[in-house]
């Protein structure tokens, strides 16, 4: 059995992708182990830890000097993490769907479909009730991921969704600050919902292409998101993200 974390270890890693993600370290910058253990107030060792684990996250990378430096992102880097995303999730679907899911096996993601209905399509996903639907959201995707029963591909969605522009929730703060993209909370309902129905008939294919095009609404999130500066720091990571490269359609 592996030893958990230590404290230090944790708060090292917590505080320094905040750091990171919040920008106050800029994408391209080499970070110092000294600097940030007088700056987090930690040892040295816990900073070399939590440098390795970004890494493994995408947000470091090893620089041939030694050390690690931040890493920054373009249009096709974040594409490619979210398509990635939409691949081994549509996997997972498939594998569900093959195993035939018995009406008890589905009922946890029946009831999380209707209270996502109720949020969706009766209230209304607004800034003020938008983390309930990352929860409920979150929970929706976990749900077929555990019904794949593949702890092997468990591991690999993890590492893919490490990214914080890469996860299913990632730019819901985005869709319910934008009018315009609000409409995309139904069609992504309806995805959920058609989802269901390929699981519950075994239809492997259909769960598998309905998950990969799921993902891609995200894509469309992020182009509206990047058309001003107002909306551009709603997007997670946001500094991190070289936006000159980035062009919405």
């Amino acid at each position: 059995m592996m030893d958990a974390p230590s404290p230090q270890n944790v708060t090292a890693l917590l505080k320094l992708r905040e750091l990171i993600l919040s920008g106050e370290v800029k994408a391209g910058e080499r970070l110092s182990e000294l600097a940030l253990a007088e700056r987090l107030g930690v040892s040295r060792t816990p900073i070399r830890t939590a440098m390795m684990r970004l890494e493994q996250e995408g947000l470091t990378h090893p620089i041939p000097t030694g050390g690690y430096a931040v890493s920054a992102f373009g249009e096709r880097d974040i594409h490619a993490a979210i398509e990635i995303r939409g691949t081994l999730e549509g996997l997972a679907a498939r594998l569900a769907a093959e195993r035939r899911p018995t009406p008890e096996n589905l009922l946890a993601l029946k009831d999380c479909l209707t209270a996502l209905d109720d949020l969706v399509i009766g209230r209304g996903v607004t800034t003020d009730n938008f983390s309930r639907y990352v929860e409920l959201n979150e929970r929706f995707h976990q749900i077929i991921i555990d019904l794949a029963d593949s702890p092997v591909l468990s591991r690999q969605i993890a590492l893919a969704v490490a990214l914080p522009f890469a996860s299913a929730s990632a730019f819901v703060n985005v869709q319910a600050s934008l009018a315009e993209t609000r409409i995309l909370f139904t069609v992504a309902q309806d995805h959920h919902r058609c989802v269901v129905r390929a699981l519950e008939d075994g239809e492997g294919e259909r769960a598998e292409s309905l998950m990969r095009e799921h993902a891609r609404l995200a894509r469309r999130n992020l182009e509206l998101a990047l058309r001003s500066h107002q909306t551009r720091d709603l997007v997670p990571g946001s500094p991190l993200i070289r936006f000159k490269t980035l062009v919405a359609v």
